[in-house]
């Protein structure tokens, strides 16, 4: 499902490579990510992403990560998020955003969120992502908590020769519906950890399971949101990875 819409993305709009739109201040190069386990829910047959009144994605769910399309840069662009079912088509929501630029590069992501830990109702936020690659030898991640389930979270990044337990907690206390913004670290190979506030990771009883790994050369910039998982409890989170620069 998450393929097809990619594919009618890029049909439709035409994706532009960053550099070729980013400079200017006339368009601005948006995607939308779903981080909604609230609309998983209620919603099952999945929702449809309009950016002034264009289908950004169609009958996407939780997780899901559009590619970049390109819109007129603008203080008051309309997102509406509508329901895909044919048979009980809704609106979520339908709202403004800003796509102006504020920093270098004009590069933003629309994502579609529950409001805090409440579980009731959805939250639509435009932030401006990093659209130039991180210094060499580095490597540049972003986090965003939407696991309304899990709460607070310490994020470990643990080396490939060493141990979760051997390893310094890499952004601590992470709240629900909070980011980190970009944190730039020396390229390695990383398996990252996501693990409730406060738990000691040195305790010989700790198990956890990692969130994925990624052997990073330099100049990646990553934009990473924690999600509740869909269908277990252990692990209670998982991470969707976005790729903002390769």
């Amino acid at each position: 499902m998450a393929a097809v819409a990619a594919t009618s993305l890029t049909l439709a709009l035409g994706l532009t490579a960053c550099e070729n739109v980013a400079g200017t201040t006339s368009y601005a190069l948006v995607r939308v990510i779903d981080a909604s386990y609230v609309a998983q829910t209620d919603y099952p047959a999945g929702l449809n992403f309009f950016v002034e009144g264009t289908e950004i994605a169609s009958a996407v769910g939780e997780g899901y990560v559009s590619g970049y399309g390109t819109f007129p840069a603008s203080t008051s662009a309309t997102v509406k998020i509508t329901s895909a079912s044919s048979s009980s088509t809704a609106t979520l929501v339908s709202t403004s955003v800003t796509l102006n630029k504020v920093i270098t590069g004009n590069q933003y992501t629309v994502f579609l969120t529950d409001k805090g830990s409440s579980d009731s109702g959805y939250t639509v936020t435009a932030v401006q992502d990093q659209s130039t690659a991180a210094a060499s030898g580095k490597s540049a991640f972003r986090f965003y908590n939407e696991a309304s389930s899990e709460g607070a979270v310490d994020l470990y990044l643990v080396p490939s020769s060493s141990t979760l337990a051997k390893t310094k907690v890499f952004y601590s206390d992470l709240a629900v519906g909070s980011s980190t913004g970009y944190i730039s670290f020396t390229s390695q190979t990383v398996t990252l950890y996501v693990v409730p506030t406060g738990t000691d990771v040195t305790s010989s009883s700790s198990s956890y399971t990692s969130e994925g790994s990624f052997s990073l050369t330099g100049g990646e910039v990553r934009t990473l949101i924690i999600i509740n998982s869909e269908l277990t409890t252990d692990p209670a989170t998982s991470v969707v990875v976005a790729k903002d620069v390769n």
